[in-house]
């Protein structure tokens, strides 16, 4: 079991949307975009896998926070680009909100923890 496999069912759950979200507070993407995007702003500690973004891109769509439209892609071939809708904005902030207050609690029982999480690789890939 690699350190990531026990994260993936709790720890992450609903993660995807919030990234999704805060990704296209920049503009709107191809799913694709979204996900090297991701990436990218993470220095690739976040992996994102097709069977993870576009369920949650689904989800978000059907619960008013994005809304969408086929558009060419880099490629010339027709995609999906998604953009945030008002509801999508206000669900980020408070998406956000909760996850800084999570990161911090967590950041402060690991330097509780201290030298036995030094250096640690916390990358993890997100799937379901």
């Amino acid at each position: 079991m690699s350190h990531t496999d026990w994260a993936r069912p709790a720890l992450l759950q609903g993660t995807m949307d919030v990234l999704a979200l805060a990704v296209l507070a920049h503009g709107p993407r191809h799913g694709y975009a979204i996900a090297r995007e991701i990436e990218r702003v993470s220095n690739g500690a976040l992996t994102i896998e097709e069977g993870t973004l576009y369920p949650a891109l689904k989800r978000l769509a059907k619960r008013g926070d994005l809304a969408w439209e086929w558009r060419p892609t880099a490629t010339g071939r027709r995609g999906r680009t998604y953009r945030l809708t008002d509801a999508g904005r206000r669900r980020l902030a408070e998406q956000s909100a909760l996850w800084r207050t999570f990161s911090g609690a967590v950041a402060r029982v690991l330097e509780f923890g201290g030298p036995a999480f030094a250096g640690a690789d916390l990358s993890i890939e997100i799937t379901e």
